[in-house]
Parts: C-alpha cells; sequence; structure tokens
C-alpha cells in the first residue's frame, strides 16, 4: 500500500501528467467523500489518492482550469481524475465526455 501512495504522488511531482478525464455533475446536494455538498457549477474534481484540498491544473485542448479536490473517484478502469461539470464545461470536456488531459499540481 505504502508503494502505491508513493507512486500516485511521484507521478504529480513532475512537471505534467498525460491523464483520462471524465465529469460528473448529477449528484447535486449529495455529499463528496471530504464531507462538503456536492456544486456541479464549482470547480472541484474527484481524484482516487491525492489529499483533499489539493489543488490541480487540469489541461484539455488547450483549455485549461484550477480545480480542487473534494472527492474520491473515479472508479472506472483508465480514468484518473473526475471533473465537475463546471470544470468540465470550462475546458470543453463535456461534449466528449472523457478525454486525454494533462494534469499539473498547483502549489
Amino acid at each position: 500500500m505504502r508503494v502505491l501512495i508513493v507512486a500516485a504522488f511521484v507521478a504529480l511531482a513532475s512537471p505534467a501528467s498525460a491523464d483520462v478525464a471524465s465529469y460528473y455533475g448529477f449528484e447535486s446536494g449529495k455529499k463528496t467523500a471530504n464531507g462538503e455538498r456536492f456544486n456541479p457549477l464549482g470547480m472541484t474534481a474527484a481524484h482516487r489518492t491525492l489529499p483533499f484540498g489539493t489543488r490541480l491544473r487540469v489541461t484539455y485542448r488547450g483549455q485549461s482550469v484550477v480545480v480542487r479536490v473534494n472527492d474520491r473517484g473515479p472508479f472506472i478502469k483508465g480514468r484518473t481524475i473526475d471533473l465537475s461539470l463546471g470544470a468540465a464545461r470550462a475546458i470543453g470536456l463535456t461534449s466528449a465526455g472523457v478525454g486525454h488531459v494533462t494534469i499539473e499540481r498547483v502549489d
């Protein structure tokens, strides 16, 4: 288990990583994994291992958005991050639903 957690942090310690993103937004008002209410129009994301509160710059086809990790997921093999509907709209990911993105940690 320790090796997996370290590997996740090492992957995002590099300047950027190429990953697959999807989005979710139909769970409005339900609690996220960190206990806050989900706002589909907020600039938030779900990630399996990064600490809550981690800020990430997600870029899709030249459009970027900064999101805050407040939930866990995605739970579909091959996907790295789930964006809120608002974040996905901001970078044009909603029409595709799933896309290749770059993720950078923002300090």
